[in-house]
């Protein structure tokens, strides 16, 4: 009996039934597993810069050095996420998380060791772990939720992120005061083992994950069960009938969603790495009261996330998808960003300071989320992993340099203040720039038609 290739779009609801094996509570198990893993992934992020200025205190250290232990996270973060990204196809999902969640542990445990050098080898190996870490648990999220019914997922996915350094930056603020800087990393050493052991006894593939699509292919008929040669066969033709990859990287939707995250990255990672240190020695914040507004800026992220992707979604199920739904969106969250950070050096008063802080921090992160979707709407599953490994190694790039880049700035400039507006200022330009082009280029309908993709 002859094979046929998976169809290249499925457009009606009737074509993308739950599978027999969809097992709904066990989705959303799934979906409270990966928004821990997401919680302490972006508590692994925080930590360094809330223990911050104890350690640069303690190590006696620049702003340049620290930034450079803060960049050191992402050299090899981008790098791990498109190697992992494109063995995707082959590996199960399930495995990958839990090593990644196992190195994460014992990346903790170099800080103990209190040297420039150790701290950099420990920043190294989170950011090799952590680089795949967003992508694949959206990967295996979209093994579990059909296409129509990712946004909100997506949306808690990341919300995960927002939500881990909320209710990290008191804990783990708590941690430094009380019991010194080491005890956070120590605390979140165990806090990844501990996942590690739960993800063991109820992770899974899901059933609209690429390795199911391949097996629905392969599927035996009712008269007989194929060889080994006809199910490889399937599965050559399944991925060979997507269309190669550099042509979905190069589509509108694609480029114009790794831009929005190539901007919203920039004002995460100036963030994470200079957020607490800027509130404490330009606002003169205490580290609890920092640690606060952390928080909050967190919590409005998550408010985001919760509400702008579930109205995406809303518009998908009701006919008016696309540009508008995707692009502008996204776009016009770093663009908004872009220009409350571009105001902050100017702000005299200490509310509207903090209020533009909470925007230029917060309203970025709609673009992580939707970027996956609208990227997820023009590419065929078989091809999902490996697009999704790109398009994070280059959306995440700005981690690599940014933190150092602001370091070197306030140390160079005529006072701190002065090279905190002029970091400010060049990143707003970047922002500007991938939130316009991101809210031009993406075209979900326009590219998904072209290329085969779930729409």
């Amino acid at each position: 009996m002859a094979v046929h290739p998976l169809p290249p779009r499925r457009t009606s609801a009737p074509e993308t039934p739950d599978p027999p094996a969809y097992d709904r509570r066990r989705a959303w198990l799934i979906l409270a597993m990966v928004v821990a893993f997401m919680m302490i992934n972006y508590a692994d992020k925080s930590v360094l810069g809330l223990a911050a200025v104890p350690l640069m205190d303690e190590l006696a250290i620049d702003k340049s050095t620290y930034g450079l232990i803060s960049s050191s996270f992402y050299v090899l973060f981008s790098v791990s996420g498109l190697v992992v990204g494109l063995l995707s196809a082959r590996w199960s999902t399930r495995t990958m998380l839990l090593v990644m969640a196992a190195l994460w542990a014992v990346a903790q445990l170099p800080a103990l060791v209190a040297t420039v050098p150790a701290l950099v080898a420990g920043r190294l190996l989170l950011g090799a772990a952590e680089g795949p870490a967003a992508s694949m648990s959206m990967h295996t999220l979209y093994g579990w939720f059909p296409p129509g019914r990712r946004g909100m997922p997506s949306a808690l996915q990341i919300g995960g992120a927002a939500l881990g350094t909320a209710v990290a930056a008191p804990v783990l603020t708590w941690f430094i005061v009380n019991l010194g800087w080491r005890s956070a990393f120590v605390a979140l050493a165990i806090t990844s083992a501990a996942w590690c052991l739960v993800w063991y006894a109820v992770g899974k593939d899901g059933p609209y994950s690429a390795a199911a699509h391949r097996a629905a292919a392969g599927a035996a008929p009712a008269s007989g069960t194929p060889g080994a040669g006809e199910r490889n066969g399937t599965r050559a033709t399944v991925e060979a009938s997507a269309p190669p990859l550099s042509r979905l990287l190069l589509s509108g939707t694609v480029v114009g969603s790794v831009l929005s995250a190539f901007g919203s990255h920039w004002a995460l990672a100036v963030s994470s790495a200079w957020l607490p240190v800027y509130l404490q020695t330009q606002l003169d914040l205490t580290a609890s009261t920092a640690s606060v507004a952390v928080s909050a800026v967190s919590v409005l992220s998550l408010l985001l996330l919760l509400s702008v992707p579930a109205l995406v979604d809303r518009r998908k199920r009701h006919g008016r998808a696309g540009r508008a739904a995707d692009g502008i969106a996204q776009g016009a969250a770093v663009l908004v960003s872009g220009t409350a950070l571009a105001l902050l050096p100017f702000a005299e008063q200490r509310a509207a300071q903090l209020a533009l802080v909470a925007v230029a921090f917060a309203a970025h992160a709609v673009a992580i989320p939707l970027h996956y979707v609208t990227t997820a709407a023009v590419v065929p599953a078989a091809r999902r992993g490996p697009v999704f490994g790109v398009v994070a190694a280059t959306g995440t790039l700005p981690g690599m340099f940014v933190p150092y880049l602001t370091g070197h700035l306030v140390d160079g400039a005529a006072s701190e203040a002065t090279g905190y507006a002029i970091a400010f200022l060049l990143s707003a330009a970047v922002m500007a720039v991938c939130g316009a082009v991101a809210m031009l280029a993406i075209r979900p309908d326009r590219d998904a038609r072209a290329l085969g993709g779930e729409g």
